[in-house]
């Protein structure tokens, strides 16, 4: 699992952080003013990738934060099961199963794109 450190306030809508050890998208970033007393405060809006789920975060805006870097892969569908398919990596030729989303339509033989980090495998589309 390959990461990068940034601060919170170099975060752009659109892309990845880790908060919780759960790789989110970010959704939005707002950032105040300093105050007489105070440093600005970064408010962090994001959606995990692998799971959905909302989560939002208040920090100063010159906090540390990890950012995933995301393996892109292509991979070849061997065989399927209901909303699971088992799938080839083109690369390494390891084999994985993974849950196919809904708007994916595909079928055993296709090329499909694989967004993988750790043990996390996403997929993002047909190729």
């Amino acid at each position: 699992m390959e990461k990068k450190i940034t601060e919170i306030k170099n975060l752009k809508p659109g892309g990845f952080c880790i908060i919780d050890d759960v790789v989110c998208k970010v959704d939005s970033v707002t950032k105040s003013k300093p105050g007489k007393h105070g440093g600005a405060k970064a408010r962090l809006v994001v959606t995990g990738l692998f799971d959905s789920q909302k989560r939002n975060l208040v920090k100063p805006a010159d906090t540390k934060i990890d950012v995933p870097i995301i393996e892109k892969r292509a991979a070849q569908i061997v065989s399927l099961t209901g909303k699971s398919a088992q799938v080839m990596d083109m690369e390494d030729y390891s084999m994985s199963e993974v849950t196919i989303p809904e708007d994916v339509k595909i079928k055993e033989g296709d090329e499909i794109i694989l967004w993988k980090f750790g043990p996390n495998i996403l997929v993002k589309g047909k190729k």
